[in-house]
């Protein structure tokens, strides 16, 4: 274990905030207390060598970085968690970072604890023993954003009894709770203002008190204000009293139910045999009723002939019908015959198929889907809110070890796996009929090669890729018209941040490659809002209060809270869309 030279000396380190790993997440949770939050860091980090070790040692204005292998407790003493304020853990397993949790705690008791689990249920049961405590989950966090970003329908957060959401262009409603972007050129997201200064809808309200001011009256019906053309597309912060809803018909919906059920019970020989035997007694039941006229008589005896129960003719006595009554009956029952064996059949396979834990391949009639690839922690999650949407998934994944088959194979969706050109395995997949490819591998080259190839069999399938770096990001928005880009890092490590500080983010929302956020504060002693105006809260830009719970009404939303001039009171507490410097303002 050792210690770079450039840190703070162990004896000196006080008043500090320690974040554990050497990912992608805690490289950007260490930039973002670094830069928004301008509190001293102590990095500790398996190994400075590997992964976002170099890029977080290479970091200006960091207390010090630390050396370890694992986050044991002689390695916590080195990072000062005797007198630090806080702590994040964001490398390792749930066990491990829980019992280094649980080490910070007994050396400084009431240090906030702030640590990335992939268990939710078992993060909660943590919050509980340990009151100082946030479990949050990094995928769980980002998964919405590139789940509906491949559905092609707004990710939202929930607020009270609403679900806010970002609506573009055509979409924003006169009803919008607040402009949170304009200038939005997707070819140069570098001319983008997200929440600035001074726009907002109160001015809107400015303009009719001019108005009103000059004694001229006011024009009923005058159209609501436009925004000017040198805005260029703009962004809105909307909200509906139910979540967004998908938009695909209802009975595209059922096809998709059925046709999953099919491919789950059976597979292709036997919905070939099925199929064959099912015409071949319908064309039965039809020459029995072409003969005898009688539907019921006909449906009886065609449902006698598939249970291989009907009387047949005996010679000697009167025949019952024709020579082609006679030879529907035959084929009908031995087309009935079939069905025993085939269901028999039926349930080997899938008994079969569920001991030996292989998923199953996707259907040559699989079509109008999502292909994630890549199923770790992200891809798994992405996976399964699209299937909760009624979508039918396909993944696509190298590794026969990974976490995310077992899930997958549990809710039943059709998994590519092994070696190979990443192009072939698309090709089995299906992404030619795709909807929409999801590529969320740690790898940005492999995304982005997901991309292309998905492009290069369809050119109108959207795509969402996970991309860490911006500059990579921002040269694929431009280069590429239809694919969205995501980082988890980026969409994640602000909520990280503000529970670290303390604070509570309710959701976080995406305005391309900007994070918004949606948290509530509370104005407490001590709290820099007490006895702030919402005036002077959106004073700065960054901050827009879409709601207000006054302490005599704690259950009540109050939107678009009109007394804008009114200072908060102990109790009181604010709803906020904020961007990451914003919210650090409104915390510090």
């Amino acid at each position: 274990m050792t210690e770079e030279g450039r840190g703070t000396p162990e004896a000196e380190l006080g008043g500090h905030y320690i974040v554990c790993g050497g990912n992608a997440l805690a490289h950007r949770l260490i930039e973002e207390l670094l830069d928004q939050y301008e509190v001293p860091v102590v990095a500790l980090v398996p190994d400075v060598a590997r992964e976002h070790g170099p890029r977080i040692a290479g970091l200006e204005g960091l207390a010090a970085v630390v050396e370890s292998g694992a986050v044991t407790e002689e390695a916590l003493r080195s990072a000062g968690v005797d007198t630090a304020v806080g702590i994040a853990l964001m490398d390792a397993t749930d066990q491990e970072n829980i019992h280094a949790a649980l080490t910070a705690e007994n050396r400084n008791h009431g240090i906030r604890i702030v640590l990335r689990v992939f268990n939710q249920r078992l993060g909660e049961h943590l919050e509980k023993l340990l009151p100082n405590c946030a479990a949050l989950s990094a995928s769980a966090t980002a998964a919405p954003a590139f789940a509906n970003g491949a559905l092609g329908r707004p990710n939202s957060v929930r607020v009270g009894e609403r679900y806010l959401y970002v609506a573009y262009g055509e979409d924003i409603r006169d009803n919008q709770v607040c402009l949170v972007a304009d200038r939005i050129d997707p070819q140069d997201l570098s001319t983008m203002r997200v929440l600035p200064e001074g726009e907002s809808r109160m001015a809107e309200y400015v303009e009719l008190a001019t108005r009103m001011s000059d004694e001229s009256p006011i024009e009923l019906g005058r159209p609501p204000l436009r925004e000017p053309a040198d805005r260029g597309q703009v962004a809105a912060l909307q909200a509906l009293t139910t979540e967004p809803p998908l938009p695909i018909p209802f009975r595209k919906r059922l096809r998709w139910w059925a046709q999953d059920v099919l491919r789950y019970f059976t597979s292709v020989r036997l919905r070939v045999v099925l199929s064959t035997a099912f015409a071949a007694v319908l064309l039965g039941t039809v020459v029995l009723w072409r003969h005898s006229g009688d539907l019921g008589w006909t449906v009886y005896y065609s449902l006698l002939d598939v249970a291989g129960a009907a009387q047949p003719d005996v010679p000697g006595q009167e025949l019952l019908g024709s020579a082609w009554t006679r030879a529907a009956q035959v084929l009908i029952t031995f087309c009935g015959i079939t069905f025993v064996p085939v269901a028999t059949a039926i349930a080997v396979e899938a008994l079969a198929s569920g001991r030996r834990g292989i998923p199953r391949s996707p259907g040559a009639r699989t079509r109008d889907h999502v292909v994630v690839v890549g199923l770790g922690n992200v891809g798994t999650r992405v996976a399964t809110v699209a299937h909760e949407a009624g979508v039918p998934v396909v993944c696509v994944e190298r590794d026969p070890q990974a976490r995310g088959i077992a899930a997958a194979r549990a809710l039943g969706l059709p998994v590519v796996m092994g070696e190979g050109p990443l192009a072939a395995q698309l090709t089995r997949a299906r992404a030619r009929h795709a909807r929409a490819v999801v590529a969320v591998t740690r790898d940005d080259a492999a995304n982005l090669e997901a991309a292309l190839e998905a492009r290069a069999m369809r050119p109108e399938v959207r795509v969402v890729v996970r991309l860490f770096d911006d500059e990579f990001a921002r040269r694929v928005y431009a280069t590429l018209g239809n694919v969205a880009s995501r980082s988890v890092s980026y969409l994640a490590a602000p909520a990280f941040a503000a529970a670290l500080m303390g604070r509570e983010v309710l959701g976080t929302l995406s305005v391309y490659r900007h994070v918004l956020l949606i948290a509530e504060l509370a104005a407490d002693e001590g709290s820099g809002l007490l006895g702030s105006n919402l005036r002077t809260i959106e004073e700065g830009g960054g901050v827009r209060v879409v709601a207000v719970r006054l302490a005599r009404w704690p259950q009540e939303y109050q939107w678009s809270f009109a007394d804008r001039a009114r200072a908060l009171e102990p109790g009181d507490r604010i709803v906020v869309a904020a961007t990451r410097a914003g919210l650090a303002r409104l915390i510090q």
